[in-house]
């Protein structure tokens, strides 16, 4: 299914052409003219103002008023360049349209036009989204026009409410000024400008003017309800193949999509009863548009209405609702006209009333939410978030921009706030989505003392890294500085790889990772400064120009370049980095007598009298390094819920909503699963669903007591967390001044599957306070509880801890589903999730009405055995994370992993590896750290209280 952003998702299908049509009496209405089309009736029925190409010297379209009685017509707009897309002002002798007249260029875009037509020459019709473009308003006559925008970019497609106290209109205006935009957006601008269209309101004098949707993509065509209250309009995806009928509220909130027919349907307008309406759609073909009916919220299968070859759009009912009005070319000259036709509306009701409901996939947004924590409130939300249509929610995709709209009408209906001035619900943050080698900037050439000279293929010998500053540099001058590692500690503990070297403006040559064979105490000392951005500020500090590094002959993946990786700062190192080719290393080293393989054998024994740093005489080098980082915007969606009193004080409870999409660098999926959606339901629908409950239920019960509210709460729910708690990160960043008066952050990380009743709560020793309150709030809630004192915690609570805020992270255990496309919601436990939700606001409760804040306590760091990223090999076990035994419990491992090989399964204890002991995760993370590649290693395990005896052999990670 295709995903189109801040929809609720429908999957229509037609059905065939209905045997009895709701529409008869069909005739031609206008003949005059190159064409006419769109339409549209005063409020007494009488008249018709529609665009015509019919004046002489001007081959654009221009506004005509047409007398139904009289059969008389004249035009309105000036006559003057181009206009389009009129309409009556209720209860007015005026109407709106849009228009170029003022454009200096006018005329000279007309006589162009004229010599274009005359040449004999065609081009595929587009419509022209002209910079000019403004809406006016004018008596029916044409006098007494006036301008209601202008704001650079195309302002047009403008209809009144019901009252006409309002406008809809549509607007590229967000893409001024053109100099501003980011290079990739101004190329979509040159191509398809209508990418940037999205629906505002204004007054009918053109004042306030308000943006209404914020999509990729063409948002157009809008015009009101009956009820006044709703828009339709259309959307087209960012390809513009595919467009699909919206409703929403005149605030924004509460989108609905309507259609989803893979195809273009386009120009709705509803019957004046508001119970269907009628729009186009080329479903039956490219070039064959034809007439369709979709009931009020799109629950039912659509009719088909019309049967004809070419074109037929932009439908139009009169006030009354007996008579349709449309565009169509079914003439003999196959050129467009207007055509009108009586309408049954009974039928049309019969007939919709007898049309399949949907069923299969259907989506929308979730009936009966109740302030209420309910389970079949998780349910809906659960349901939603990890469903296919939403495919995955990765960062920046479609998907997470349709949680993060279904995230923000829960906030708003709940009540909450936006933050901010203006007070927004978005927080809006930069992300790296993507690392490459650019196309240009890339060169490699080296000399030697010899006068031996080669030039070098960037992605066969070499790579830029992709922290690498973006520049070029020559010069002679090369260092080797072995594996490039500073450690500080006395002789024998420490380790200076640049001891008695002078590298200031040379280019430094290190070996990737640390000693191979050394102890695998040493190497967990070592493994925390063998991050390659770390390597490079080590040399960028010493005054080096340039850093290359070589993955050994001894090392894991030998004499190959350093993968691209996503690398969360969106800076560079400060110095050229590039990885090279062990052939390329090997030439230029045996040119000054050197042997790459001794040197690292040499130091991979830790020989003090090994060759650990020498320079390269003679050796000139070339280098260019550009890399292509591709960056996008997301959103965090946030609610505030202020406390009766002022005060500055506030807790922030807070859930990712980001998940992997179709898998990626995080994904653990199993063979046969590649590509697939990773629906993340537990990861973290679950978690997301709790703090939507809890807006809820708050914004509730402060309603009702507000005497139980000292400090207010900020709701937060964050985006980027699969890739480094990017969202989280931001937003403390953009908020640090007021951070400080943040009491408490509470977080729900894959809590969907509650097993006997046991919850684990983390991040305990962050504050003095938290145990007697767990205790307390949980006589009632009756959980089994493992409390966890470590803060250090990959979510985005660590992110708070950083910044001295208290914590506490609710979390239900891993299990065998985590970043695979089985976390499915069918797996969820919502009894567990009901239960976990009504425990936590009691908690949050009391922390927003207690006399005392919790007092921040730092935790002593335990060493957790460095970033996982930075492990070298992986033995594919999942741990049990809840389970309180002396060991590591496993609740499963991964297919086709070491762990599996080893016959390790589900329940395995974990109490021995490599001859040490394992008593705790911290254990078992620093032996497999100091393990190597390829080289088996003993494991003990204790299987139903036996000791079992097995031999692994770790891979490279």
């Amino acid at each position: 299914m295709k995903l189109l952003t801040h929809g609720i998702l429908w999957l229509l299908t037609l059905s065939t052409p209905a045997a009895d049509t709701p529409l008869h009496s069909v005739r031609q209405l206008t003949y005059s003219g190159e064409r006419s089309g769109e339409g549209y009736f005063s409020s007494d029925g009488r008249f018709l103002i529609f665009q015509s190409e019919r004046e002489s010297g001007n081959p654009f379209y221009q506004i005509y008023l047409l007398d139904l009685e009289s059969g008389e017509s004249r035009r309105v707009s000036p006559g003057i360049g181009k206009t389009t897309c009129a309409f009556f002002r209720p209860g007015t002798r005026r109407v709106l349209f849009a228009s170029t007249h003022l454009d200096p260029e006018a005329g000279a875009k007309q006589e162009a036009e004229l010599e274009f037509r005359a040449s004999g020459r065609t081009r595929r019709y587009s419509w022209d989204y002209d910079e000019a473009m403004d809406i006016f308003s004018a008596n029916r006559d044409g006098s007494g026009i006036k301008r209601l925008t202008g704001s650079p970019g195309y302002d047009a497609e403008a209809a009144y409410s019901p009252d006409g106290n309002r406008i809809v209109f549509c607007s590229l205006r967000s893409a001024f000024p053109l100099s501003e935009l980011p290079e990739k957006d101004l190329r979509i601008y040159r191509t398809d400008p209508a990418w940037f269209g999205e629906i505002w309101i204004m007054n009918a004098d053109g004042s306030e003017p308000r943006r209404l949707t914020r999509s990729p993509g063409y948002d157009g065509g809008p015009f009101f309800l009956p009820d006044g209250e709703h828009i339709v309009w259309r959307r087209f995806d960012e390809t513009g193949m595919v467009a699909d009928i919206y409703t929403m509220r005149t605030d924004g909130t509460g989108e609905r999509r309507l259609t989803d027919f893979g195809s273009m349907s386009w120009a709705p307008y509803f019957h004046p009863s508001g119970a269907y309406a009628i729009f186009a759609s080329n479903k039956e073909g490219f070039g064959n548009f034809e007439l369709y009916l979709v009931d009020r919220d799109g629950e039912r299968e659509p009719i088909r209405i019309t049967d004809a070859d070419g074109f037929d759009g932009l439908p139009v009912f009169s006030p009354d609702g007996a008579s349709l009005c449309w565009t169509s070319n079914r003439n003999a000259a196959g050129r467009s006209q207007l055509y009108l036709g009586q309408w049954d509306h009974e039928l049309a009701l019969q007939l919709l009333s007898g049309s399949p409901r949907r069923t299969g996939g259907a989506l929308r947004e979730p009936p009966d939410l109740s302030p209420e924590i309910r389970v079949s409130d998780h349910r809906a939300h659960v349901g939603f978030l990890a469903s296919e249509a939403l495919e995955g929610r990765a960062t920046g995709s479609p998907g997470i921009e349709a949680a993060a709209a279904y995230a923000r009408e829960r906030f708003r209906e709940a009540g909450l706030a936006g933050i901010g001035l203006p007070p927004r619900h978005d927080h809006s943050f930069e992300f790296t989505r993507k690392v490459g080698t650019s196309e240009e900037g890339n060169w490699l050439r080296i000399g030697t003392e010899g006068g031996t000279k080669r030039e070098f293929e960037v992605e066969r010998d070499f790579r830029p890294l992709s922290f690498t500053d973006p520049g070029e540099w020559s010069g002679e001058g090369m260092v080797f500085a072995g594996y490039g590692l500073h450690v500080p500690g006395p002789l024998g503990e420490g380790y200076d790889s640049y001891a008695g070297l002078y590298v200031k403006d040379k280019v430094v040559l290190i070996l990737r990772y640390v000693p191979e064979d050394v102890s695998p105490e040493r190497r967990q000392v070592l493994n925390r400064y063998a991050g390659l951005r770390y390597k490079a500020m080590l040399a960028r500090e010493r005054g080096a120009r340039a850093l290359l590094v070589v993955t050994g002959p001894n090392s894991p993946g030998a004499g190959q370049l350093v993968k691209h990786h996503y690398d969360q700062s969106p800076t560079g190192s400060g110095i050229l980095a590039a990885s090279i080719s062990g052939e390329v290393a090997r030439w230029f080293l045996s040119s000054a007598g050197k042997d790459l393989e001794k040197i690292q054998t040499s130091l991979d024994r830790e020989n003090p009298h090994a060759e650990g740093g020498f320079e390269l005489p003679g050796i000139t080098l070339e280098l260019g390094a550009g890399i292509r980082r591709e960056t996008d915007t997301d959103v965090n969606v946030l609610g505030y819920l202020s406390p009766p009193e002022s005060s500055e004080e506030y807790i922030i409870v807070g859930a990712h909503m980001d998940h992997l999409g179709r898998g990626g660098s995080g994904s653990l999926q199993r063979q046969g699963e590649d590509d697939s959606i990773h629906y993340g339901a537990d990861d973290n629908a679950s978690g997301t669903s709790v703090v939507l409950e809890l807006a809820a239920g708050l914004s509730a019960w402060r309603k009702e007591q507000p005497e139980d509210f000292r400090r207010g709460i900020l709701f937060a729910l964050w985006s980027g967390e699969e890739i480094g708690l990017v969202g989280s990160t931001r937003f403390a960043e953009d908020y640090r001044d007021s951070l400080g008066e943040a009491v408490a952050y509470i977080n729900f990380d894959m809590v969907g599957r509650l097993r006997d009743n046991r919850l684990v709560l983390q991040g305990v020793g962050s504050s003095d306070s938290w145990t007697g309150l767990i205790e307390s709030k949980n006589v009632a809630a009756g959980f089994d509880l493992a409390l966890q004192e470590d803060p250090y915690l990959p979510t985005d609570a660590m992110v708070f801890y950083n910044r001295d805020i208290p914590i506490l992270n609710f979390f239900t255990g891993s299990h065998e589903d985590y970043h695979r496309p089985t976390d499915t919601p069918d797996r969820i436990n919502y009894q567990g999730l009901h239960d976990i939700s009504e425990f936590a606001r009691r908690l949050v409760l009391d922390l927003a009405g207690r006399e005392e804040a919790p007092a921040f306590v730092k935790v002593d760091a335990r060493d957790t055995g460095g970033n996982r990223e930075r492990l070298r090999v992986y033995l594919g076990t999942i741990p049990d994370y809840v389970a309180e035994v002396e060991g590591v419990k496993i609740s499963g491992v991964w297919s086709g992993g070491p762990a599996e090989e080893a016959g390790l399964q589900a329940q395995d204890i974990i109490v021995g590896f490599a001859g040490r002991k394992i008593t705790n995760i911290y254990d078992y993370t620093y032996a497999i750290d100091a393990a190597k590649a390829g080289e088996e290693v003993p494991i003990t395990v204790l299987r139903g209280g036996r000791e079992v005896s097995l031999k692994i052999v770790p891979r490279v990670r």
